[in-house]
């Protein structure tokens, strides 16, 4: 279980998340993403599990796609767990030993399938809180399956997950904040952290040799939801995911389910921002000709791959089926 003891595990991770905070600092200077390594069972395939937008105390139908998750992470034997960012509502964690933390996640995300790594980006809530707290190495004492950065590499065998802090490259969130106080620590200037960032991305893509890239951000890049599209990623990530052959973009901030494919390489944009509060009942007229799926209720993604193919499930807060997607590498993708 999260939360029975330390175990060496708990310890090694600790103490890399610690070294991660340490290296905060030198970022600009090592121009490197911290990497972790993330082994899986061994027979040639990867099993994970996606939600975003969750983090309200149970509420909001969060218990029960909890429990499905953990239905479906027991049925397909997942390796692990991503979250796609906004975990903590309204307005991220105040501090680290915030009750939020335990409120919305350990208590909620209870099923045995699910007491693996969480690997975790921060959201634009997350950022109107301490959002260093969600960073700390004290978290992980607190439940051991947590590891938050704000970016970082992560190496599961057959693929490799590029997470990306997305919230600093939004321009409207230092200049109509509202009536929002966002926590830029670490992270101002934006424009010198997003060109180190970009660059670091760059850096990583090119030495991957992984069969699979996959990278998880909190914004859209392309979308139908309340959000729609965010620009300034259109802008500057989007081309660097064309150049370097990301086969998904995975992300939350929209409020639903949804999948895109692009319309100039074989990348799919999934959005899987559905784990709490959703049908905003609102869809733009955006993307339409390569739109796949879209549905504005709760629910979560499954992802299940090996060296050669890949499975996408959707599924409704009742753990229904509501959208599969298969592909084959070299393959066109296939209903």
């Amino acid at each position: 279980m999260a939360n029975s003891g330390i175990s060496y595990r708990t310890m090694v991770l600790t103490l890399c998340l610690w070294l991660a905070t340490f290296n905060l600092f030198l970022y600009k200077i090592c121009g490197e993403l911290h990497r972790f390594e993330q082994p899986t069972k061994g027979d040639g395939t990867l099993k994970f599990l996606v939600v975003g937008d969750w983090g309200r105390k149970g509420y909001y139908n969060q218990s029960h796609v909890a429990f499905q998750m953990g239905r479906i992470g027991k049925e397909l034997e997942i390796d692990f767990v991503v979250s796609t960012g906004d975990n903590f509502y309204d307005n991220g964690l105040e501090r680290e030993d915030d009750p939020s933390f335990v409120d919305s996640f350990t208590n909620i995300y209870t099923a045995k399938s699910l007491q693996k790594q969480w690997f975790s980006v921060l959201g634009n809530h997350d950022y109107r809180g301490d959002a260093v707290a969600q960073l700390s190495p004290f978290l992980t004492k607190i439940d051991s399956r947590w590891l938050c950065l704000r970016s970082f590499l992560v190496n599961a065998e057959i693929a490799e997950l590029f997470f990306v802090d997305t919230t600093p490259f939004v321009n409207d969130y230092f200049t109509n904040p509202e009536d929002h106080k966002y926590d830029w620590r670490d992270v101002t200037p934006a424009k010198t952290y997003i060109a180190n960032l970009l660059n670091d991305l760059e850096s990583a893509f090119k030495e991957s040799r992984a069969k699979w890239k996959i990278v998880v951000g909190h914004h859209t890049i392309r979308s139908v939801g309340h959000h729609g599209d965010t620009p300034e990623l259109v802008q500057h990530l989007l081309p660097i995911l064309r150049a370097n052959n990301v086969d998904f973009y995975m992300n939350g901030h929209d409020h639903c389910l949804e999948h895109i494919s692009d319309d100039k390489t074989p990348i799919q944009f999934l959005t899987s921002g559905a784990g709490s509060k959703a049908w905003r009942g609102d869809v733009k007229k955006l993307n339409e000709e390569n739109l796949k799926f879209f549905y504005d209720g709760q629910g979560f993604m499954s992802v299940q791959m090996t060296q050669s193919d890949v499975e996408i499930e959707f599924y409704d807060v009742y753990g229904r089926v509501l959208h599969r997607w298969a592909a084959s590498k070299g393959l066109h993708p296939v209903m």
